[in-house]
């Protein structure tokens, strides 16, 4: 099963824009409207279209005597034509121009209209491309995008894929060579993507797994041997603001203060932001406090058991997520705006989408339905419970879980429930985006393609 993911073409930060078959579409139903109009005007019920001194049974269709060639009409939106006496058809117009004639009693020829041409438009300005990978401890993600309103952005094209990177890493301290070789295959795939565009700038991250494995750095020079792709391993702090330069349009005018968690498969990035003040531009800007914590659904799935998870075993994974937390000193930096309710939580991570679309009771993954979704308290307690309730097989049978996730997505609750409990709200939102749209967007401001006013 693929990772929840953006397709090419598919909106990405709040952008929609019409594909060149839309396009194609909107000119085809030009066409439509005017043959319509012709259509309308021939219909044989307009006495101003009969032709006059016509016999009751040229009406009823009935050739007249005498005549050599006779004419055969069709209602409306049909074919018009004329046969001589041999049956032969000298001329055929399309039936909108043929209509839109008045009809005479003893036509010679029928005169063929210029056929309909759309208006030509000025050539447009080809948009900058810009691209972003990020290889994590469990899925390889690319997006590649062009610029749209300030601020956003079009997806043009996107790949998504769970290697596992980092699957046995927590015991070894090494990745394995069949973790390296999914993903090496994988950014394979990526290359071919961005060696095929004109890319003005790209930025490929390594996070978790290629930071904390002894091979780490010895696997990135395969990667870049084999795949042609050099990737830079970012720091923590790097991680957490361009998850949060990632989340920046869903975060309303009227907040005062949130609480961004991105839970990875290595590590569970946590940002908290404080917008009581003037708000700037760039979300990042406004965080307070950040921490990464070493833990994420593959590494705490791995220490205690994925597959058969027990009430026990969930609750022993949160209390080791809990105490991590307790060791975080900014922790307490939004105390004052726990209890506004233009404070919420900011999830950004498959565990979430995951949830949420568990909560839709979706029979297919729909990021559209999922980017943006509130949900309640309520809401949450009832999703993980359900869960939790659930075995390895019926997760693997939920259409939003997958056999890919069904061994990790009780990890990914035991992290959240953690979170909530130092920081509850009632009210989640969640983002089916993080790194990549933020390495987008921070590529596009810095690259000036918003000034100006583009539109």
């Amino acid at each position: 099963m693929e990772d929840h993911d953006t397709g090419a073409g598919a909106p990405a930060v709040g952008m929609s824009g019409a594909s060149s078959t839309q396009s194609a579409g909107s000119q085809t139903a030009r066409f439509s409207r005017h043959a319509g109009a012709h259509q309308r005007h021939a219909d044989p019920r307009h006495a101003s279209q009969r032709p006059t001194g016509a016999s009751q049974a040229d009406q009823h269709g009935d050739p007249p005597k005498g005549k050599t060639r006779k004419r055969r009409k069709r209602r409306r939106g049909r074919k018009v034509f004329a046969r001589d006496e041999n049956g032969a058809v000298p001329h055929v117009a399309p039936a909108s121009v043929v209509a839109s004639q008045p009809l005479q009693s003893a036509p010679s020829e029928l005169e063929p209209r210029p056929p309909l041409q759309s208006p030509r438009r000025p050539p447009q300005q080809e948009l900058p491309v810009f691209a972003a990978l990020d290889l994590g401890t469990n899925n390889c993600r690319l997006l590649v995008a062009v610029p749209g309103r300030h601020g956003q952005f079009r997806v043009i094209d996107a790949f998504s894929r769970i290697v596992r990177l980092g699957e046995g890493l927590t015991a070894s301290g090494r990745l394995s060579q069949a973790a390296m070789d999914r993903a090496v295959e994988a950014l394979k795939i990526c290359g071919e993507k961005l060696r095929n565009r004109k890319i003005r700038k790209a930025r490929l991250i390594a996070t978790e797994a290629c930071r904390s494995a002894a091979n780490g750095v010895e696997f990135l020079e395969r990667v870049e041997r084999e795949a042609e792709l050099k990737l830079e391993i970012i720091d923590r702090q790097t991680e957490a603001r361009l998850a949060v330069s990632g989340c920046g349009s869903l975060v309303e005018r009227d907040t005062q203060g949130v609480v961004l968690f991105d839970i990875g498969g290595g590590s569970s990035e946590i940002a908290l932001i404080d917008l009581t003040g003037r708000r700037s531009p760039r979300l990042a800007n406004h965080i307070v406090s950040w921490t990464s914590l070493p833990v994420g659904v593959v590494s705490l799935a791995e220490r205690f058991g994925g597959r058969t998870v027990t009430r026990e075993t969930f609750a022993a994974m949160v209390d080791d997520v809990a105490a991590r937390l307790k060791a975080f000193d900014g922790r307490d930096r939004l105390a004052h705006v726990l209890a506004s309710p233009n404070f919420h939580l900011l999830g950004t991570s498959g565990t979430v989408t995951t949830l949420a679309g568990v909560h839709l009771d979706l029979e297919r993954y729909d990021r559209r339905r999922v980017d943006g979704l509130w949900m309640d308290r309520d809401s949450v307690d009832r999703m993980i419970e359900r869960l939790i309730g659930w075995d390895f097989q019926q997760r693997c049978a939920n259409p939003c879980i997958g056999a890919d996730r069904a061994d990790l997505v009780l990890a990914g609750c035991a992290i959240l429930e953690a979170i909530r409990g130092v920081w509850p709200s009632e009210r989640l939102r969640v983002a089916d985006r993080g790194l990549r749209e933020g390495i987008l967007s921070e590529l596009m401001a810095d690259d000036g393609v918003w000034r100006g006013g583009r539109s």
